[in-house]
């Protein structure tokens, strides 16, 4: 029997370290090739770290949150034949985490795998605090949201691993939440504390690093879209079952790159530590998508130069990937403006942080029926706000309010959209 020692590989670009950002394997499991050992963090992405061999795990290098160097060792695997220990340095010892509890961003706004019979109640596991246990990322955020450790839950799937309607069983026999169900106003003096590592912390680093460098203002205006969405429901039932179903989102991609041609200091990135603005002919809209990781912003590379279709086509491809955790580096980065939307959940007013170094991101809030007046008359049309925010380093407050107003005028006459 033998060693092998896997190092943190070098990822690229310049890298010189990334946080480890969840095991998906612990001390004594027995592990194939192929198969997914751990996840780290780039600045840019999360990256899947398979394992080279088959073997036994005797020592991992490090614990979820901490930050290692390319090249320092992050686990060791006993295996058939001698190994590659000879080849590295000594082996970490085994780590001893904490209990682990799940750091997932907000609710995603996503449904939920469809419901499944319930499983019957069973008691809660007694595992290792560096067990982690078998579960998909949704039902890891399923946990999370329902305030329960996995450790402590059993798993009736395939080895072991932990279902939905294992957290349904579970949530059924917890003392604590039958309390609170059997009594609404009882007192609660139960605490969580989640760690903020992985996504989360980037998450939290970039927007804390966007307010603290950029003069961010927001300009809120509201648009009638009732002749927009008549041509997207239009076009759905004319050609959606051979070019695919419309949403409003690439016609908003379609307005903000025919307004751009007026506006060119908008698509631009800002180098505030070289002060230089360099202004982009290329349309690179980054599309904020939340995902099981966290907010991610996929890259619809030259908008300017796709279909309508074309488009909505990289939206959909992107957003999956990027909820899949499938998207990569390059599909995630090189965004010269960025269009967000919480969908139904888009409110009336939002003010969206920057996406550093671009100046500008366009916010998409929810459609709601209103009566108008128009000429004299009150008719009910479909309005929607557009809450957007610019870095007053570089836009001024007159040039994004014209941006906008131009992007207005687009969607409430849709068919200037395709005027050339």
């Amino acid at each position: 029997m033998g060693t092998h020692v896997i190092k943190m590989p070098d990822i690229g670009e310049g890298i010189a370290e990334v946080e480890l950002s969840v095991w998906h394997v612990k001390v004594g499991d027995l592990v194939v090739e192929d198969q997914l050992l751990a996840d780290v963090m780039t600045d840019k992405a999360m990256v899947d770290i398979p394992s080279p061999v088959h073997g036994k795990v005797i020592s991992l290098g490090g614990e979820p949150g901490e930050v290692m160097a390319v090249g320092s060792i992050l686990i060791s695997i006993e295996v058939e034949g001698p190994g590659n220990a000879k080849d590295a340095p000594a082996v970490a010892e085994p780590v001893k985490t904490a209990p682990v509890v799940e750091a997932k961003p907000a609710p995603v706004v996503e449904s939920k795998p469809a419901a499944k019979p319930v499983v019957a109640a069973q008691a809660p596991v007694a595992r290792e605090a560096d067990e982690r246990p078998l579960a998909s990322p949704a039902v890891r955020k399923h946990a999370l949201d329902a305030g329960i450790q996995l450790r402590l839950v059993q798993g009736s799937g395939p080895a072991g691993r932990i279902l939905h309607e294992d957290l349904d069983a579970y949530l059924l026999q917890s003392p604590a939440k039958n309390a609170t169900a059997a009594n609404p106003y009882a007192e609660r003096n139960d605490e969580e504390q989640i760690p903020v590592i992985g996504m989360r912390r980037k998450i939290a680093q970039r927007m804390q690093d966007a307010t603290r460098r950029a003069a961010h203002f927001s300009y809120v205006e509201e648009i009638d879209v009732t002749a927009l969405d008549e041509l997207r429901v239009h076009l759905n039932e004319k050609h959606g079952a051979t070019r695919g179903k419309l949403t409003l989102l690439p016609f908003i991609v379609r307005a903000m790159v025919v307004a751009l041609r007026d506006f060119p200091q908008i698509n631009a990135r800002y180098d505030d530590e070289a002060q230089v603005i360099t202004r982009l002919g290329a349309v690179h809209v980054g599309v904020a998508t939340q995902s099981d990781i966290g907010l991610m912003v996929p890259v619809v590379r030259h908008a300017e130069a796709r279909s309508l279709w074309g488009n909505a086509e990289e939206i959909s491809r992107l957003a999956t990937a990027a909820r899949n955790g499938k998207a990569s580096r390059d599909e995630l980065s090189g965004s010269t403006i960025t269009l967000t939307s919480l969908g139904a959940l888009g409110g009336i007013v939002s003010t969206p942080v920057l996406n550093l170094p671009e100046v500008a991101i366009v916010g998409v809030n929810r459609i709601v029926e209103r009566p108008m007046v128009i000429k004299g008359q009150i008719v009910i049309r479909k309005m929607m706000n557009l809450s957007s925010s610019f870095d007053h380093r570089v836009v001024d407050g007159m040039d994004a309010a014209q941006f906008i107003q131009a992007i207005r005028g687009l969607l409430e006459q849709p068919a200037s959209l395709f005027l050339e």
